[in-house]
């Protein structure tokens, strides 16, 4: 026999947080009530569920402000990296994200190495724009530029 239910937070296969889903009686009293991942449909929860959205978008929104204004603090900085040069300046090695994240870190950003997109590792001197993805929705472009060490 089957159920509705709304579910509280998201759930894998199943919906997103408010959706009236129909499930087995089984698979809701056993597991998505006990984790308080949905509860039964009624008027009580549609008025927790309008609230709960409610705080969870605000709470978003101020996480994506958040971002906005990081990205655009971070676009408006210059980043160099200083490589070892050999003949024709030719760098050894390669610039990748870690050293990117390095650089950044250095101006006081706190960035995961899988943010910054780097297509490719750098492998001459000049600069280049890069995108960092901060935020699903939020990617900053910074300018690195890539100098010969002293």
């Amino acid at each position: 026999m089957a159920i509705e239910v709304m579910l509280m937070q998201d759930v894998k296969e199943l919906g997103a947080l408010g959706a009236v889903v129909s499930v087995k009686d089984g698979y809701a009293r056993n597991y998505l009530f006990p984790q308080k991942l949905a509860a039964p449909v009624t008027a009580a929860t549609r008025r927790q569920m309008v609230k709960l959205q409610a705080a969870q978008l605000a709470e978003r929104e101020a996480v994506l402000g958040k971002m906005r204004a990081l990205a655009d603090a971070m676009a408006g900085k210059a980043y160099t990296i200083a490589v070892k040069v050999g003949a024709e300046d030719k760098i050894f090695g390669s610039v990748t994200a870690a050293d990117i994240v390095e650089a950044l870190h250095a101006q006081g950003f706190e960035v995961e190495k899988h943010a910054v997109q780097l297509e490719a590792p750098i492998k001459a001197l000049g600069a280049c724009e890069i995108k960092v993805r901060i935020h699903p929705e939020v990617e900053a472009t910074i300018k690195v530029a890539v100098v010969q060490a002293v």
